[in-house]
């Protein structure tokens, strides 16, 4: 039986999915992104969208004007009220990209990448009315080698996660139902939203060269890892990249060794934070 699809989601690392939903009965997309590149995409490709949290009736009535049977969420961005969960009679299964119970909450990624996780992966529920806790539908590992950024491993995710979702979507279509596994009930810390703040190190009491490395990795490129210090006079705004590449606030990213020929402090700045 054919699914009549919603799709719930965020962020231009989402658009894999949306590509496997419209090979289906795609009837709307719901983001919270005002503008960017997801937005834009769904503009030129003329997918219907609303942008919305949800709080609104009208919103609410225009998905169940739509009868849907199934959603789909991937890092939607707000919770999603009981009212329209009970509106799928397939629920809304949510992709999330972390092994649950592991990495709950917003920040899975970059938790996995600052604790210096062998492995991390995606991970399929259905959704209830608690955050990341429904029952396991698919679950897929992947390997960390600690060189991944926030960016490359979320596209990475996230297209394995668009992958998964269509052999869901397959056995649905095809009569079969699914099997859940409800998850282990253990204790696991909750992931935080990641602030600007959180990019911060204290130049004088900078983190230890692994740490730093995680840190780089893990808020790239958003917020970046940064610090402010005198430079050539003034003080400047420095963030500090994957790849061994530094910026100097107003400047464009350059390797250590021009950071170092360029400015009187920057060989006793990089060794001070045991960056080089």
């Amino acid at each position: 039986m054919e699914q009549r699809i919603i799709f719930f989601g965020s962020g231009y690392y989402v658009i894999p999915i949306v590509e496997k939903l419209l090979q289906h009965n795609l009837l709307l997309v719901v983001t919270t992104e005002i503008e960017g590149k997801f937005v834009n995409y769904l503009r030129s490709n003329n997918i219907p969208f609303v942008q919305s949290k949800l709080k609104a009736p009208e919103d609410i009535n225009k998905i169940t004007e739509l009868t849907p049977t199934l959603g789909i969420l991937a890092s939607y961005g707000a919770i999603i009220p009981t009212a329209v969960i009970d509106l799928f009679p397939n629920g809304i299964l949510n992709i999330h990209p972390s092994l649950l119970p592991k990495y709950k909450g917003p920040s899975p990624i970059q938790y996995a990448i600052l604790d210096g996780a062998k492995k991390t992966g995606i991970t399929i529920i259905k959704l209830d009315d608690q955050v990341d806790h429904g029952p396991i539908i698919l679950q897929k590992e992947t390997s960390l080698d600690n060189t991944e950024t926030l960016k490359n491993l979320t596209e990475k995710l996230f297209f394995s996660g668009a992958e998964m979702i269509q052999e869901i979507i397959q056995k649905l279509e095809n009569g079969l139902s699914l099997k859940k596994k409800v998850q282990a009930s253990i204790q696991t810390e909750f992931t935080q939203k990641i602030k600007k703040q959180d990019g911060y190190i204290d130049f004088d009491n900078p983190p230890s060269s692994i740490e730093l490395d995680r840190k780089i990795r893990a808020f790239y490129p958003w917020p970046t890892v940064w610090f402010k210090t005198k430079l050539n006079g003034s003080e400047k705004l420095i963030k500090l990249l994957p790849h061994k590449m530094i910026q100097v606030e107003g400047k464009n990213p350059m390797n250590l060794k021009d950071f170092a020929n360029g400015y009187s402090q920057g060989e006793e700045i990089l060794q001070k934070l045991s960056f080089s």
